[in-house]
């Protein structure tokens, strides 16, 4: 018993930082019944119940400890009510700590640290979030259900397993893309939503790139191309929007690759580094060089958790897949390098996901599914250049121009460095 008392006295002492982390928050609030010293102590005490009960092999002194907390925090609210605060925050907040408090003494004392320090931000920023609810519409409440019911309700149920030719479908892994792709595209749609009216185009080229850069770019290239001519500060503008959309697609898609086959993460940052070093120098020298000021707004993207949207994305992700292994079966890496380029010209994504999967089946040597990753992006980029040249005109395709050079050269390079290495 002796030799357990420097693990046992971290357990309560770990406990007791929790509390006085959530108690000086709460120590803020001049309604709170609860403050720095109520918390340390209630998780303090929660590690003690914790004790007894695995001591005892009962769970109730654990459970007789929740209620008294619960009990006497409800009489204090009640004997001295504060103005405009019912106190149902603090109450639950400290029966948390006496929750965690137990959890660090049951030997999950990282799993109690993070869920102490993300409920310390949940209360603290109460007047920002507030202000998010706040700013939601009925459309982005349905937003968020959506992706609730593709990662939540339709997951689960799907089969893990291949099917169809080549077992190329697996309808388990083709949603968990389809929930991956949704995921990140509905954070920066809701970032978009939450925005004010206006915001610079670092900010609005960052989020609209999350979204989808090619929405982003037909967006702006209309902007620039107005019937009449754009100012020169309005097609200064919409380029480096432009610009710097197509480079979060490229970090997008290295990403996804870095997470999804871990083994390609040199590769691949070989291959993209070099050509968004580049982009991003470009589009810092544009914006240098054109110093007129221009208030860009917000696009309005079409929601990508809609039921329909994902559907056809995992549709084209199921096609993509089946087409890849029958082209690299008949035809070799010529057949899927052809279809890289096809279909990444509209849809950089699923043709990346595809290649992923196959190397991770081992269907793919790293090589070929880095040189297909990246010719997908060439196409998408070039692509993304041609529509942004025809719908914004000739001003438009003279100031993006450098950068999406810079990008390919800089990507060139990469791959010339793989190809060396």
């Amino acid at each position: 018993m002796h030799d357990q008392f420097p693990e046992q006295l971290e357990r309560f002492a770990l406990a007791i930082a929790i509390g006085l982390l959530m108690g000086l928050e709460r120590e803020r609030k001049p309604s709170a019944r609860a403050g720095l010293r109520t918390f340390a102590l209630t998780a303090a005490f929660g590690c003690l119940m914790a004790l007894l009960t695995e001591r005892l092999a009962s769970p109730w002194p654990l459970a007789a400890g929740l209620a008294a907390c619960a009990a006497l925090m409800i009489a204090a609210y009640h004997m001295q009510p504060p103005p405009d605060d019912p106190g149902t925050t603090s109450v639950i907040a400290l029966l948390l700590c006496f929750a965690l408090g137990a959890t660090a003494w049951f030997g999950y004392q990282q799993l109690a640290v993070s869920l102490a320090i993300i409920s310390t931000v949940l209360l603290y920023f109460k007047t920002e979030l507030s202000g998010i609810a706040a700013r939601l519409s009925a459309r982005d409440l349905i937003s968020i259900l959506q992706f609730a019911v593709l990662s939540l309700v339709v997951l689960p149920v799907l089969p893990d397993r291949g099917l169809g030719p080549y077992q190329a479908l697996n309808p388990h892994q083709i949603w968990v893309m389809v929930v991956l792709v949704s995921g990140i595209s509905l954070a920066g749609y809701a970032a978009l939503r939450l925005a004010r009216d206006t915001y610079g185009p670092l900010w609005v080229g960052l989020l609209g790139g999350l979204v989808s850069s090619t929405a982003t770019t037909l967006v702006y290239a209309r902007q620039a191309g107005l019937p009449g001519g754009s100012p020169p500060a309005a097609v200064a503008s919409s380029s480096r929007i432009i610009l710097i959309a197509n480079l979060v697609m490229i970090t997008r898609v290295g990403a996804l690759a870095i997470v999804l086959a871990p083994p390609l993460w040199q590769r691949v940052l070989a291959a993209i580094v070099p050509g968004m070093a580049a982009g991003a120098l470009a589009t810092w020298w544009l914006g240098r060089r054109n110093v007129q000021t221009f208030s860009a707004a917000l696009p309005e993207l079409r929601n990508p958790t809609e039921i329909p949207t994902a559907l056809g994305f995992g549709a084209i992700y199921a096609l993509v897949l089946l087409a890849a292994a029958w082209l690299y079966d008949v035809i070799g890496t010529s057949g899927l390098y052809t279809l890289a380029v096809v279909s990444g010209m509209t849809d950089v994504d699923a043709i990346s996901l595809s290649v992923l999967r196959m190397f991770g089946l081992g269907s793919l040597t790293a090589e070929t599914a880095v040189s297909a990753i990246m010719l997908a992006v060439a196409a998408n980029l070039t692509f993304k250049f041609v529509l942004a040249a025809v719908v914004g005109k000739m001003p438009l395709a003279k100031a993006i121009w450098p950068g999406f050079a810079a990008v390919a050269a800089g990507m060139l390079a990469g791959s010339r460095f793989l190809e060396l290495n």
